[in-house]
């Protein structure tokens, strides 16, 4: 009798103890799914935000995003947009700010910034053949970059004496496309963020040649509408602040990136 008593006892806390576990786990859950959320628009830009082999957003901009929102009491939903229309989204409120890859520089008065988080070099790649070896040696050539992008307002406006006059400047709407003009020879060069281009390289095991001479080092921030006014971005600003002193960024960065440590030297950039 003792030992059906024992037993019986056993059995009543294992499941008591079990049904605790459940509803706790049942209440982080809910917890979760009860924070409010931040739409993030973004396009495919390896390695700031791309989709892992599940199907699901992974990247730099992606995880410091995350983390960013979740230490303000937010969770995330990244948004696929067109890339050209992204100002027009954020405005309208379809996505609270625009995170991937995205340039500061030209951009200040555009929109409400929190950053820069990432220092990063807009550079020129070529065919390992090719006879391009500095920016001058572009006069003539063909280029690809995305449009819209900051290359793009580079080549347009040629405002940087070292950009001598093109043959044709190739604007394309997404990304990858610009290596495959690159790779066919439809275009002499490429102009993109220079982590991009490296990312490409491993992807696809090709390999082009990245000129020295930058064309530009600038600020990578998240930018939300002017006249957002719900101090959001003031406090992302903080928490990406908070976030690169206590190496949680150099963490991040670390999993996609060689030497993360000069994407972090964002002081003298001048913003």
């Amino acid at each position: 009798m003792k030992k059906r008593k024992i037993f019986t006892v056993v059995l009543i806390f294992s499941i008591l103890m079990a049904t605790l576990a459940g509803c706790d786990k049942a209440d982080k859950v809910s917890d979760t799914t009860k924070k409010p959320v931040i739409k993030i628009g973004s396009d495919n830009y390896p390695p700031y935000n791309f989709l892992n082999e599940d199907g699901i957003p992974t990247g730099i901009d992606v995880e410091l995003a995350t983390e960013a929102f979740r230490r303000m009491g937010y969770r995330t939903e990244i948004v696929q947009i067109n890339w050209e229309k992204k100002k027009e989204l954020v405005e309208s409120g379809k996505i609270d700010c625009i995170m991937g890859c995205f340039s500061m520089e030209g951009r200040l008065n555009d929109y409400r910034w929190a950053g820069p988080y990432i220092a990063s070099r807009q550079v020129v790649a070529v065919n390992e053949n090719s006879d391009i070896h500095k920016l001058s040696d572009l006069k003539g050539k063909n280029l690809a970059v995305q449009s819209t992008s900051k290359p793009e307002g580079i080549f347009l406006k040629r405002t940087d004496k070292r950009i001598p006059k093109l043959g044709n400047l190739i604007s394309l709407g997404h990304m990858e496309l610009i290596y495959t003009f690159l790779g066919k020879g439809y275009v002499d060069a490429v102009a993109a963020h220079e982590e991009s281009i490296v990312q490409y390289m491993k992807d696809y095991d090709t390999s082009f040649r990245i000129l020295k001479e930058p064309l530009m080092v600038v600020g990578i921030g998240a930018a939300f509408a002017k006249n957002d006014d719900r101090g959001i971005c003031e406090q992302m600003n903080q928490k990406l602040e908070e976030m690169h002193k206590d190496g949680t960024s150099l963490k991040i960065i670390k999993k996609y990136m060689d030497d993360p440590e000069k994407y972090l030297e964002v002081d003298d950039l001048g913003y």
